[in-house]
């Protein structure tokens, strides 16, 4: 099993932004000296606690202080955007990484940053829609273009001159185009299905509950199944936020008490997610009411926290109840305290996920 990273760059906010972003960088650098083999961070504009709101510009940063990892979008929120600027800068990020980079989309789940764009109260899917399907024709086609939509009409038509290259949209490094992946997080959700019938990876989000992870695995197969394609779990992708210490007790007072940064981060998720009806995700019995649905509660559900044997025993109970997949994606949280953050993730990597490696392959 692969291991990456997903940072949701939630931090407290009031802490300073150049510091939030130095440390969110420091992270993802932390990873690649570990041997993460993917690092994906999310964006969001009209958010205090989000300091990234540009997930391709942040990434953009990392390009030539990195070798090994792949970066991806966590994703671009395709709705908020035109599709020509975001085919153009993707494909030219995909040039500074040399073909490291993974495309991550969604329709974007913040209803502030959908409000700013005008976006509140339309159809966001089918904006997704139309978007990525225009990047995709703009990529694989040549100018004028000459694509008319519901939301966007594209073209360089009139005002185009081929003897000097004015009016062609740069193509990735990767051909066709770079790898696309999306994240999943409704219960059974058809969105997996229609992904890969695309090809794309689905990554299970991490503020899931276990029973809702595992319903992503047939519908992955399924869509397989309809272009012909056999679905093999190397392909698919699960988050899960984890913390790893050298002692049990503050294991469970950093991952899991009311002041820690993984409580915060699942006030904050709950609040957002509850307020824009999705309190769905949280509950396994439809009889729970919103108001059960409290950080601690779904802290201590979606949080795995211990010393190194204990994680590895969670991992391997999660990975039992889930099915098997082929990427452990490690949630990064706030560094309230860097040294114990920079542990766990030396822990996770160094210890952890070799036992837990070694227990998959010796129960083959």
């Amino acid at each position: 099993m692969k291991y990456s990273t997903f940072m949701m760059p939630l931090h407290p906010p009031g802490r300073n932004v150049t510091e939030t972003l130095k440390e969110d960088r420091e992270a993802i650098l932390l990873a690649e000296r570990l041997g993460f083999s993917e690092a994906y961070v999310g964006e969001h504009v009209t958010d205090a606690a989000e300091t990234v709101t540009s997930s391709l510009i942040f990434l953009a940063s990392l390009a030539a202080q990195t070798k090994q990892i792949k970066l991806g979008t966590g994703t671009i929120n395709l709705p908020n955007a035109h599709p020509a600027a975001i085919a153009a800068q993707v494909a030219m990020l995909d040039h500074l990484l040399e073909g490291r980079f993974i495309m991550g989309i969604s329709p974007g789940g913040l209803m502030s940053d959908a409000e700013i764009f005008g976006n509140f109260g339309r159809d966001r899917n089918a904006m997704f829609v139309e978007s990525i399907n225009m990047i995709l024709k703009i990529w694989e086609s040549s100018p004028p273009y000459n694509l008319k939509g519901q939301f966007w009409d594209i073209s360089v038509e009139k005002t185009m001159i081929p003897e000097i290259g004015q009016g062609f949209v740069m193509k990735p490094y990767q051909e066709p185009h770079p790898p696309i992946v999306g994240t999943a997080v409704a219960p059974f959700s058809q969105g997996v299905t229609e992904m890969a019938k695309r090809g794309w990876g689905p990554i299970s989000a991490n503020f899931l509950m276990p029973e809702w992870v595992k319903s992503h695995w047939p519908k992955y197969v399924e869509g397989r199944n309809a272009v012909g394609a056999v679905a093999s779990p190397t392909e698919w992708r699960v988050a899960k936020s984890i913390f790893v210490c050298d002692d049990e007790k503050t294991a469970q007072r950093y991952a899991l008490e009311s002041d820690g940064p993984y409580h915060f981060y699942y006030q904050q998720l709950t609040r957002k997610l509850i307020g824009g009806g999705r309190s769905n995700l949280f509950k396994t019995d439809p009889n729970m009411t919103d108001s059960e649905i409290t950080p601690s509660f779904v802290t201590k559900r979606l949080v795995l926290a211990g010393t190194v044997n204990s994680v590895v025993d969670q991992i391997l109970a999660f990975r039992e109840q889930v099915g098997d997949f082929g990427n452990l994606v490690y949630a990064c949280h706030d560094w309230m305290d860097p040294a114990l953050g920079k542990r766990s993730m030396e822990l996770f990597a160094n210890e952890v996920m070799p036992k837990v490696n070694a227990a998959i392959a010796q129960s083959k």
